[in-house]
């Protein structure tokens, strides 16, 4: 007769690794996850959000809301959502379009390719969607940043004047996709 033995085990959440940089994982982020990245944003970043806007942003599109970690510790993230509107490339079109609302990560981890991959993968994530094309808005004095855009495709559109609080411009950068 064949015995059975039955463990109590907690119920495993499956995350599906989207993308390996060294030791960097890239996944989707999870519900348990907005704290550090909230924690993340309050470290990197002067424009802060409130917690109800981070869960509305990960329920609306997961695909694109995605979290960079070493060791189980969240070390960055990146977070989009879609809307319609005017094109960025078509003089009078309307379409389908994501938004990359805010991407960091920690200053330690910075210069290894977990930016980047992480715009990557949410560009991935808003293709699922089927958007049409994505923007940004970023300091006009963050030339990393507007490099590495440039590098993935954006190009800058315009430049919004007094964009930050602080009173700093923007570009506004926009990649456009084909289907």
């Amino acid at each position: 007769m064949l015995k059975i033995k039955y463990l109590n085990l907690l119920p495993l959440v499956l995350q599906v690794i989207l993308k390996q940089i060294g030791d960097c994982s890239i996944r989707r982020c999870d519900p348990a996850d907005l704290i550090p990245v909230m924690e993340i944003n309050m470290k990197t970043l002067p424009e802060h959000y409130s917690d109800y806007f981070y869960e509305s942003l990960l329920s609306e599109l997961p695909e694109a809301f995605l979290v960079a970690e070493i060791e189980g510790r969240a070390i960055g993230y990146i977070m989009c959502k879609t809307e319609y509107g005017f094109s960025n490339f078509k003089k009078l079109g309307f379409v389908k379009k994501g938004h990359v609302v805010s991407v960091a990560v920690l200053d330690e981890h910075r210069k290894k390719g977990i930016g980047k991959a992480l715009v990557e993968e949410a560009i991935n994530g808003v293709q699922i969607k089927k958007c049409d094309e994505l923007y940004l808005e970023v300091r006009c004095s963050n030339t990393e940043g507007v490099r590495l855009y440039e590098k993935l495709g954006f190009i800058i559109k315009q430049r919004l004047k007094t964009y930050y609080r602080d009173g700093e411009d923007a570009f506004l950068m926009a990649t456009e996709f084909q289907y």
